[in-house]
């Protein structure tokens, strides 16, 4: 659980500090540049906002789809250990 814990809080961390970096690949960079040359400035951001949209989603997917993962081991985990635990205590009987 400690290991879970700490790769959790590195991911998010790691995510979090990436909040207010711009990524833009160079066709959008040439098309925000046009556009702010032409005195609007309201492209340039829906556009960073949208890459930075489409980067973060699959981690936050991949990542809830190990917490469930992780939570579901879990359980058939504990389900396991209380069966062998009942299957003992028929045979000591």
């Amino acid at each position: 659980m400690k290991k879970f814990a700490l790769v959790f809080g590195l991911v998010v961390s790691l995510v979090l500090s990436g909040a207010d970096s711009w990524a833009q690949c160079a066709m959008c960079r040439g098309t925000v540049e046009s556009s702010m040359g032409n005195g609007r400035n309201n492209v340039g951001v829906g556009l960073n906002t949208g890459i930075m949209f489409l980067f973060v989603m699959p981690y936050l997917l991949v990542g809830v789809i190990g917490y469930l993962w992780y939570r579901n081991s879990k359980r058939d985990q504990q389900e396991r250990q209380f069966v062998t635990s009942r299957v003992k205590q028929a045979f000591q009987s």
